[in-house]
């Protein structure tokens, strides 16, 4: 611990993230939640050929944030970014879009929502009589954009996507790289406020993949455009926030990519973290829970026996050691600092106590899991060597 180490916190004095801690850094943050999605399930099929395609899905995502969504052929991704877009009816659960309920929802408001919403697919489905220019049009006269505006707007838009000198030409005079990018156009023309795209860049080479997301950053950082994508192009990963990965209708992982990394980050700071690889700390870092403590809540307490390794993430707490009757102060730890990993080492109760002396929001890692992770761990040298003797 960085300046002293010191279990229970009664339960109504904390909050505990389900899974990550996204929900936990929104509030702290005061970011708006676009899309909530709890307990959703969905089926096809009637009768005897009723089968469950998604079971138990739970999920926030927050304004401004881009989402890529991965994972094998057919575990649910584009089952749940149309149930998302409004394109299915919500069966089981609950799913809120822009603070809309969907189940249940009445026709004339679900179109309202569509058109807040920018759909890209990988099967363009642009019209072949109409020119580039056209086709985007469409869909900006269908939410009632001016036109002169709208003229502005497009050839901005295919411009920057490279089709500047192509803008009234048709479908069939295009290749499936150009038409693919009029679709990014005409998903983007009327500043949608979410943004679902499924294999946006799958027909597009490096140079215009690259133009496309970048495109979609600037959207969800001077706009607040929450982006989801469903892809399977690892050029593009490093663009998001956060990647969620759906196996056989689950969320399998849902992963704050660069919240992982600043965790990785102070955990190297500690001692008994240090010698990790990258790759061990972000499996400790996946494995950590997110925990919200009001101001005054006493994280851990002198004398109560180890039970959790803390990383502050943000806030501050206050450590105090016992000197008598009275209490003295050891110190004040902020963010990035840690505590309580001495009394995991040695097996021995906690030497201090921790109050939260701001709302602080730390993560957590269990005794079992501590230590579990402190004896399987390897050198660089080792687990170099492990993933060579992998690939043969």
């Amino acid at each position: 611990m960085n300046a002293s180490d010191t279990s229970s916190v009664p339960p109504d004095r904390h909050v505990r993230a389900p899974a990550t801690s996204a929900s936990l850094l929104a509030r702290m943050t005061g970011s708006d939640c676009v899309i909530r999605v709890r307990e959703l399930n969905h089926f096809f099929g009637e009768g005897e050929t009723r089968k469950q395609v998604l079971f138990h899905n739970t999920l926030e995502i927050q304004r401004g944030e881009i989402i890529i969504m991965t994972g094998p052929s057919g575990s649910g991704k584009t089952t749940l970014l149309t149930l998302i877009g409004t394109l299915r009816r919500v069966q089981e659960g609950s799913l809120q879009l822009l603070g809309q309920e969907l189940n249940g929802i009445a026709r004339q408001d679900m179109t309202a929502l569509r058109k807040q919403i920018g759909f890209i697919f990988q099967a363009h489905n642009l019209f072949e009589s109409l020119t580039a220019f056209q086709n985007v049009n469409m869909a900006a006269e269908l939410v009632g954009i001016e036109r002169a505006a709208a003229r502005q707007r497009i050839e901005k838009l295919l411009t920057r996507l490279d089709l500047g000198h192509r803008i009234h030409y048709k479908p069939h005079s295009l290749s499936g790289g150009q038409r693919q990018r009029v679709a990014v156009a005409r998903g983007l023309v009327h500043s949608p406020r979410v943004v679902l795209a499924d294999e946006p860049t799958a027909a597009l080479d490096r140079h215009t993949g690259r133009e496309v997301v970048t495109l979609f950053q600037e959207l969800a950082r001077d706009e607040g455009c929450t982006i989801i994508m469903v892809t399977h192009d690892n050029r593009i990963l490093d663009v998001a926030d956060r990647i969620v990965n759906m196996v056989d209708g689950y969320i399998h992982s849902n992963v704050l990519v660069r919240e992982s990394a600043a965790i990785c980050e102070f955990l190297k700071g500690c001692p008994s973290f240090a010698d990790l690889t990258p790759r061990s700390l972000s499996e400790v870092a996946d494995t950590m829970q997110a925990v919200l403590y009001s101001p005054g809540t006493v994280i851990i307490k002198q004398g109560d026996v180890g039970r959790d390794f803390y990383l502050i993430r943000q806030g501050s707490v206050d450590v105090l050691q016992a000197d008598g009757k009275a209490q003295r102060h050891v110190a004040t730890l902020h963010e990035g600092q840690f505590f309580g990993e001495v009394a995991l080492l040695e097996d021995r109760p906690r030497n201090a106590t921790v109050i939260a002396k701001t709302e602080t929001l730390c993560y957590t890692l269990g005794k079992d899991a501590f230590r579990d992770v402190l004896s399987r761990s390897h050198t660089f040298e080792e687990e170099l060597r492990k993933v060579l003797f992998d690939r043969q």
